[in-house]
């Protein structure tokens, strides 16, 4: 008994360290998607009135958590029962995202003066009904964020998934429930002390006091005040073109000629004299960027088309 104790209490040692190295792996090859989801997520719930911004973020991380527990047992039955299945998925993901990036891309540059009001829900102009617009824009927002996140969710599950395919069953199962956890506390984390920045500044600028101390921390909490504007409208612009460089990198892994021709451009451009190295880091996110602008138009037309002929279909006559 002893013996055979001793021999379980060894097994499971080797496979928490598998376990542990393989996370690691996993979480190194997903640290740019992460980003991504990050940018995003920050991005979408940006726009709240002070007090809904906390439970806007815990609404979509736990909607981002009922994600996670659909996509990784999916996952994991489609590695083992039909891993044809898995790119398919994951480049209607991809094209998904590139849809709302220029969704987002046309409502920016047609917009002109009304942006800032349907950004900003809580400052929108005052009306009979504003309370429960303002209800239906945060349900909105946050089934907005929550599709996106399921999008990214789905990429960072494939891409750990990859680097486990040859570990036993439940290696992989801990591994991906593992990172999963990790993702969304972590992401979401930071989601929430991105957007209530301002009450930081806020707070620090209040501090009462001559000393050193409060002086630092109220000249902290006005350059926090006075940049935390700048960092959500970057958020923005990186969450938006981050949805152009996510799914234009699956769409152009994903199809065979782009593949090929990205991958010689790439090249070429490592061969560059002196700036060789800068332009092989560079040109592939950028030509991501481009197929992802590209083809998030091509479906926006196809989507639009096919709601004017539904439309017509729908009229009389």
């Amino acid at each position: 008994m002893p013996a055979s104790l001793l021999a379980l209490l060894d097994d499971i040692a080797s496979v928490l360290d598998d376990v542990s190295v393989l996370t690691k792996v996993a979480a190194k090859k997903t640290a740019g998607v992460l980003g991504d989801d990050l940018a995003l997520n920050a991005q979408q719930v940006t726009g709240m009135s002070a007090d809904r911004e906390l439970p806007v973020v815990w609404a979509v991380a736990k909607g981002s958590a009922v994600n996670k527990v659909i996509l990784v047992p999916v996952a994991l039955g489609l590695s083992s029962l039909a891993p044809w299945g898995v790119t398919p998925l994951l480049m209607l993901g991809g094209a998904f995202l590139c849809y709302e990036g220029v969704e987002k891309l046309v409502h920016a540059l047609t917009s002109h003066g009304g942006h800032d009001a349907e950004q900003e829900p809580g400052a929108s102009p005052a009306s009979a009904d504003a309370p429960v617009d303002v209800a239906a824009l945060e349900k909105e927002k946050i089934r907005g964020a929550v599709r996106t996140d399921f999008v990214l969710s789905a990429e960072i599950v494939t891409i750990a998934l990859g680097t486990v395919t040859d570990a036993p069953f439940l290696t992989r199962v801990f591994v991906l429930c593992g990172l999963s956890a990790l993702m969304t506390v972590g992401v979401y984390g930071l989601v929430a002390g991105i957007v209530k920045l301002d009450d930081l500044g806020l707070h620090l600028s209040r501090r009462s006091g001559s000393d050193g101390g409060a002086l630092f921390a109220r000249r902290v909490g006005g350059a926090i005040l006075a940049l935390a504007p700048y960092l959500m409208k970057t958020l923005s612009i990186v969450g938006t073109a981050a949805m152009f460089l996510v799914g234009g990198g699956i769409l152009a892994h994903g199809i065979a000629p782009i593949a090929a021709l990205l991958h010689v451009l790439e090249e070429q451009a490592a061969h560059v004299p002196v700036v060789g190295g800068l332009l092989h880091a560079l040109v592939p996110m950028l030509l991501n960027g481009v197929v992802g602008i590209v083809l998030g138009g091509v479906v926006l037309l196809a989507v639009l088309a096919v709601r004017r002929m539904l439309a017509g279909l729908r009229s009389p006559g």
